[in-house]
C-alpha cells in the first residue's frame, strides 16, 4: 500500500464518528520515524505500507493513512514516545547568581555539545532520549553539574504539559495536539 497523503486525524470529530465501528489498523513509529516522509513499514495486521509523504509534513499520533470503504478499514499512525531527561533547574534555588548563570551555562554546552535537543519549561529541562539512557547518565555525571540533579521519565508522562511547538522540539510529530494537514507551502 502507497501512502502519500494523510487524509485526517483520529481526533477530529468526522474520523471520531467513522472510526466508532471501524476496523484499526496501527502503523506503530517511534518518535524518531514519525518525522520522517519516506519509509517502508508492517502495520499490525500485516499490511506492507510504503510511506511518501510531502516534503515537510510530519505524521501524528493518530493520524488516518487509510481508509477501505469495502472493509471498513482504516490505517492509523501510532507514536509511540521515548523516555526523555529531565533536568531540575529548582535545585538552583537560593543559590548565588554567578553559580545559576554558571551551572545554566555548562549545561547549555554539555547539552548542546551532544546536539542533543531541548526544552526548558518551568524549573525543569527536558531532553529526549536520542541515545541509550545510560550514556546520558555518564554525560551528565561526568560534568558533575553542581547543584542539579537528573531523572529519567516515560514521555507520555510530560507531553500534556508541553505547547505544541514544545511536543514538537522533544517528539517530532509525536504529539496528538488536533491538527489539519496543508500542503507543504502552506505549513
Amino acid at each position: 500500500m502507497l501512502v502519500e497523503t494523510v487524509l485526517g486525524n483520529v481526533n477530529e470529530p468526522a474520523w471520531t464518528e467513522r472510526l466508532r465501528e471501524a476496523k484499526v489498523d496501527d502503523l506503530v513509529l517511534d518518535q524518531w520515524d514519525a518525522q520522517k516522509s519516506r519509509l517502508r513499514r508492517t502495520t499490525s495486521l500485516g499490511t506492507e505500507l510504503a510511506l511518501s509523504l510531502a516534503r515537510g509534513v510530519r505524521l501524528r499520533d493518530g493520524d488516518v493513512l487509510a481508509w477501505d470503504d469495502a472493509t471498513a478499514t482504516a490505517v492509523v499512525a501510532r507514536i509511540a514516545l521515548g523516555e526523555v531527561m529531565v533536568v531540575h533547574l529548582d535545585t538552583l534555588h537560593g543559590e548565588s547568581l554567578d553559580m545559576v548563570i554558571r551551572s545554566a551555562v555548562e549545561l547549555g554546552h554539555a547539552i548542546g555539545n551532544q546536539h542533543w535537543p531541548a526544552v526548558v519549561k518551568g524549573t525543569k529541562m527536558y531532553v529526549p532520549l536520542t541515545v541509550d539512557s545510560k550514556v546520558m547518565d555518564s554525560v551528565m555525571r561526568t560534568h558533575a553539574f553542581t547543584g542539579l540533579t537528573h531523572e529519567f521519565i516515560p514521555g507520555t508522562e510530560i507531553i500534556a504539559y508541553l505547547a505544541p511547538h514544545e511536543s514538537r522540539r522533544l517528539f517530532g510529530g509525536a504529539d496528538s495536539t488536533p491538527h489539519t494537514h496543508l500542503p507543504a507551502d502552506l505549513n
